[in-house]
């Protein structure tokens, strides 16, 4: 079987804030590896850190202690441009007003690319079509971005993130606001371009069952813990039977699914 290099690696990585001399931490000892072509899910309760962890592992917020290495090299070392070539982000929510075409912001991925004047060359344009030919977009080029439905619109910003040529994807929440079918349709996307376009990816959620059937690895933070394996391995540790600190809830292994106790 084939080696898969490792994309991101942290070592005892400890996130939170500090603000003056107070420091509040939020999770610790994380010790993270997201490999090449691996589709990867980070769950856990609302306000446990998860997009605390995703901040600190693109750079917009530092860790409190510990190490972040992208492509084996520290994060921390990388300039703008140089960690714009490597990461790619793709987060929720709607874009500021404008009148933008799907083919003007899937160029935007270009963006770490191109001269001062912000000109496409050729292979620039193609790297667009490519991205926009794997999320299957190209009949929408033309349209405005807010002509659009949610589930398109997504993959719109994913194929930004294609185009942008990063090894490695992190996505927020990406199925947010979706109906089940456009959710399994986007993760379908994500787990084929990891798997055939050899991308790494991270995305947080709350689809639990989802993402137990999809992924390939799930980060799992809860307890001031975080752990991740393949879904299997986890449901065998029974990790997912105190997720939620609540009796009603309950995991069920075989059916490898949550349900509900009246």
């Amino acid at each position: 079987m084939e080696r898969r290099k490792n994309i991101v690696a942290t070592s005892q990585l400890r996130i939170g804030y500090t603000s003056g001399k107070i420091t509040n931490a939020i999770a610790g000892d994380i010790n993270i590896t997201l490999k090449q072509g691996s589709l990867t899910a980070l769950i856990g309760a609302n306000g446990i850190g998860k997009s605390t962890l995703l901040r600190t592992l693109t750079g917009i917020q530092p860790p409190l202690a510990g190490s972040i290495l992208l492509n084996d090299k520290s994060l921390a070392s990388y300039s703008a441009k140089e960690l714009a070539q490597n990461l790619s982000i793709v987060l929720t929510g709607s874009l500021p007003p404008s009148n933008l075409t799907v083919f003007e912001l899937v160029a935007l991925g270009r963006q770490p690319y191109t001269n001062w004047l912000g000109s496409l060359a050729d292979d620039d344009l193609a790297q667009v079509e490519k991205a926009m030919q794997l999320t299957q977009i190209t009949s929408l080029a033309h349209k405005k971005h807010y002509e659009i439905s949610d589930g398109q619109f997504q993959k719109v910003l994913i194929a930004r993130a294609l185009a942008q040529d990063t090894p490695l994807i992190i996505l927020d929440e990406p199925t947010t606001h979706l109906d089940l079918l456009h959710k399994v349709n986007l993760l379908r996307l994500l787990k084929k371009l990891a798997s055939e376009a050899g991308k790494c990816i991270l995305y947080s959620t709350h689809d639990l069952d989802l993402a137990l059937q999809m992924s390939d690895e799930i980060i799992v933070m809860a307890n001031e813990k975080v752990i991740q394996d393949t879904p299997k391995n986890l449901i065998r540790q029974k990790v997912f039977d105190t997720l939620f600190n609540d009796p009603g809830i309950v995991f069920d292994a075989e059916k490898g699914g949550f349900f509900i106790q009246p």
